[in-house]
């Protein structure tokens, strides 16, 4: 065996570990495969001469990959998507291992996933490091080119945001939250006549600017017109999930670790008579959003 081959041996060997880590970093399967991908190029370059602990070598290769990545996203983030891009299609996040990735997908929550997103960069990599992986703050230092005192100020700052994190038990605000499913279900299965049945006929929607195509009304009214314009959405239905929004009924749009859109919605009888739809990104992380479990 050469050492090319006993290198991949040995990494195929720690791949599941590192992309479990990859994905707790950064949200996303695809994006967890790239990182993955690079620590194995990096180490295929570097060779196995001089690394005494190859696994701690490939965790600290990894998170910096990671960091690199994150801090790539977040200077990305002001950037306004298009509003008339159309919604990923369903399954465009997915690996090849469909067993996996529902073992990724049970392995972080999806609450845990929009905490994780509004934590900065060197936060998300300490937290996650130590507090998922029990890495040495001494090593994440050395990570995120910090101090060990700064290392623990950042993972203990980032403890405190996920702790605080709000928990709603599945049983809060019932009826409305029957609304609200009956609203998700008919959007999943395309079915006009299912959301017009939990619309008020005079149901008023504002959308803003992130959110709207180009030159389409920021408010729409009447229950055919929006529930129309909600079918177009459709495809992406299964990334959507209820959860309370600022305190109300309503529905987020989740990919890649990131919360994309938010449905706000004030609920009358067994009505949806008001909707918000938020997009602006600056927005959505002032929101105190509280996922509804099942």
């Amino acid at each position: 065996m050469t050492d090319q081959d006993w290198l991949a041996s040995r990494f195929e060997e720690n791949r599941p570990r590192l992309r479990m880590l990859a994905y707790r970093m950064l949200g996303s399967p695809s994006e967890a495969d790239d990182a993955v991908q690079e620590t194995w190029l990096r180490l295929s370059r570097a060779g196995a001469e001089g690394i005494e602990n190859l696994e701690g070598w490939l965790t600290r290769v990894a998170a910096r990959v990671c960091l690199d990545m994150l801090r790539s996203r977040a200077a990305r983030r002001e950037e306004p998507l298009a509003p008339n891009a159309p919604e990923p299609a369903a399954g465009t996040d997915a690996g090849g291992d469909p067993e996996h990735e529902a073992l990724l997908a049970d392995s972080v929550s999806v609450a845990l996933l929009i905490v994780l997103d509004r934590l900065t960069p060197p936060e998300r990599i300490a937290f996650v490091l130590h507090d998922m992986f029990d890495v040495s703050f001494e090593e994440i230092a050395g990570i995120i080119g910090r101090s060990e005192p700064a290392a623990r100020q950042l993972a203990s700052r980032a403890r405190r945001r996920v702790q605080g994190a709000p928990a709603i038990s599945a049983t809060a605000h019932p009826q409305q939250r029957r609304v609200v499913e009956a609203f998700l279900a008919a959007l999943r299965r395309g079915d006009f006549d299912g959301l017009l049945a939990v619309l008020d006929p005079d149901v008023v929607a504002h959308v803003d600017g992130f959110g709207a195509r180009p030159g389409a009304p920021r408010e729409i009214r009447g229950a055919q017109t929006w529930a129309r314009g909600a079918l177009a959405f459709s495809q992406a239905a299964r990334f959507v999930q209820p959860a309370l929004v600022d305190g109300l009924p309503g529905l987020i749009l989740v990919r890649g670790g990131r919360l994309l859109r938010a449905l706000r919605f004030a609920i009358a009888g067994e009505k949806i008579v008001e909707v918000d739809v938020i997009a602006d990104p600056a927005r959505l992380r002032d929101l105190d959003v509280a996922v509804l479990g099942g």
